[in-house]
């Protein structure tokens, strides 16, 4: 049998509070942005820093508990899988995204007030 393998971890910065919301089903779903920084140096010695941002899901008791404790500014650890979506707009403008749907979630702390990158 030939499996494949689909996960992501990251540890990084909430951009924004998390929004939750119920499906018409009733399950819950919640949705946040994560903040990754990256520092390295360039070919030139110069020192570079880029930040990536990732959207993020959690379903069910996941979803419900990363809306009650999760805040803007606090340093997560999360582990899921990739996903992407097409859609269409009311417009007809074609969209594209990847998100990472959480299967964990740790919070790992505040950022550090002093530190400006986020």
């Amino acid at each position: 049998m030939n499996r494949g393998l689909n996960k992501v971890m990251i540890i990084g910065y909430l951009g924004k509070d998390p929004e939750m919301r119920y499906t018409p089903s009733g399950r819950a779903v919640t949705t946040f942005s994560v903040a990754v920084n990256r520092s390295y140096v360039s070919a030139d010695g110069e020192k570079k820093n880029e930040t990536e941002w990732f959207n993020v899901i959690a379903w069910s008791s996941l979803a419900e508990i990363c809306a009650q404790y999760l805040t803007k500014g606090e340093r997560v650890y999360v582990e899921g899988r990739l996903q992407s979506r097409q859609w269409e707009n009311s417009e007809g403008t074609q969209h594209n995204s990847v998100e990472i749907v959480a299967s964990e979630m740790l919070i790992l702390g505040y950022r550090d007030m002093d530190n400006t990158e986020i």
